[in-house]
């Protein structure tokens, strides 16, 4: 091989390792600090959960509660969730029916077992063999990752008082961040496991 040939395939193995590395650093691959090393990848993966951004479920859900990124329960799980607003966890959270029926289009179409993002795909995963849920506190994911925290810190806590509360304690719940290192239990401080 002469050297120009050497010199070429050097360029377009170092171009092909800079593009491979810049792929790699654009795409998260699971694992690290705020999830589980579970181990897996697919095509485009993001950290944690979809944010929200539908301006009419933010405006009728936030005046009640936080509104939980659709990302954080499956489709099945919100549309047992939407069906049955006029006892909604003991209060009628009816909406007139068109704004009913686009606030369960964004949910469902973005819910966790149609995202790319890790969180809910881990939430998802969770789930498997189990009965639909309409609590994001009941998900197997949810439990295993606050476990470790006594109940007294956030139940007895009158600053806090269910573990539904995600705003309470992650400083950034309401962009769909629920890192570790972002969590501070009032009166108690920040948390890590």
């Amino acid at each position: 091989m002469s050297k120009s040939t050497l010199g070429t395939l050097l360029i377009i193995t170092t171009l092909s390792l800079v593009a491979a590395s810049f792929f790699f650093s654009q795409t998260a691959v699971s694992g690290g600090s705020d999830d589980d090393n579970e181990g897996y990848f697919s095509k485009i993966q993001y950290r944690g959960v979809m944010p929200v951004k539908n301006s009419e479920y933010q405006n009728e859900c936030s005046s009640c509660h936080m509104a939980y990124s659709p990302g954080l329960l499956p489709a099945k799980s919100w549309q047992k969730i939407m069906t049955n607003l006029d006892d909604h966890f003991g209060d009628n959270a009816e909406l007139l029916p068109e704004s009913q029926q686009n606030i369960a289009n964004y949910l469902l179409k973005n819910a966790a077992d149609k995202s790319n993002y890790y969180r809910s795909k881990s939430i998802v995963r969770s789930l498997r063999n189990h009965k639909v849920v309409d609590r994001i506190t009941q998900t197997p994911y949810f439990i295993r990752k606050h476990h470790e925290i006594p109940k007294r810190y956030v139940i007895n806590n009158p600053k806090v008082g269910s573990f539904s509360q995600c705003n309470a304690c992650h400083l950034n719940a309401e962009k769909s961040s629920f890192n570790e290192d972002e969590v501070s239990i009032p009166g108690v401080g920040y948390w890590h496991e």
